[in-house]
């Protein structure tokens, strides 16, 4: 029986690539949209295809009237996390793709998926190559003390940093070794230049975040030591083709297990 899937931001900028990639997937069905400006319609017509027969909601909780196992959601940070807690609440695996959610909301969203008995993945991004900027950077830390982040994105995008840097960030604060540099509460003129910090004390990391035009989606990881530098980057085009592989990966493998796994990284052994 194919797995069944609601897909919350079906008319997005992903969601618009997912839903032809679910289509044509033998073990994945697509059951419902949600997309609040095209509920009622067909999802086919919505997007400008051919009728599909998938309904569209004006939101999860409307679209949980239809049986499903799993929830993906490429929505927006003001709504995913209500999303999600919908979803876990009504047994469903949930595979989130949406940015803005920080560790707080995640071992929030843990302790309701064990409740529930209940699988989620979340990643920042769910392009295989930048997984593997990911998994290089956390083995770089091993060995090089100091370690800073840029984040570049689009002028317009709402969240500062975007999830792939913000995931980033939350496990090197977790490997890192101390930092050589000067503690933040020491620098003079304007200290909240020195960027945004993940992690506590010496160990933290910290986030440059750069909203520009012509940049969709970028991560650059510096590691430096004396007199020699490291520069690890991912940066994304303006399709949504990268994400649809692990997206998919992700909706597969959800029921397995109970509660929060954060990263694409732990899906890839």
């Amino acid at each position: 029986m194919p797995i069944r899937i609601i897909l919350a931001g079906a008319t997005g900028w992903v969601g618009r690539a997912l839903v032809p990639a679910l289509a044509a997937a033998p073990d994945l069905e697509l059951v419902a949209g949600v997309a609040r400006s095209h509920a009622g319609k067909d999802l086919g017509i919505a997007l400008g295809d051919a009728p599909s027969g998938v309904p569209v909601f004006a939101s999860v909780e409307e679209a949980l009237a239809v049986p499903a196992d799993v929830l993906i959601d490429y929505t927006k940070p003001g709504v995913v996390k209500a999303n999600a807690l919908a979803a876990l609440k009504a047994g469903l695996g949930v595979v989130i793709g949406t940015s803005g959610l920080g560790a707080a909301d995640y071992a929030e969203l843990d302790a309701v998926a064990r409740q529930h008995e209940a699988g989620l993945l979340a990643a920042g991004n769910f392009s295989i190559t930048a997984t593997l900027l990911k998994r290089f950077a956390l083995e770089a830390a091993k060995y090089v003390v100091d370690v800073e982040i840029i984040d570049y994105a689009s002028a317009g995008k709402l969240d500062a940093p975007s999830g792939t840097g913000r995931e980033l960030a939350e496990a090197l604060a977790e490997v890192r070794q101390p930092a050589t540099s000067r503690p933040v509460a020491d620098v003079v003129g304007v200290p909240a230049t020195r960027g945004g910090a993940f992690g506590e004390g010496a160990r933290e990391v910290r986030v440059h975040a750069l909203r520009l035009p012509s940049f969709v989606l970028g991560v650059e990881t510096i590691f430096a030591a004396p007199d020699e530098r490291l520069t690890i980057r991912h940066d994304a085009g303006a399709s949504a083709a990268p994400y649809v592989a692990g997206t998919l990966l992700a909706a597969r493998k959800v029921k397995g297990w109970i509660g929060v796994r954060r990263g694409l990284d732990t899906l890839l052994d």
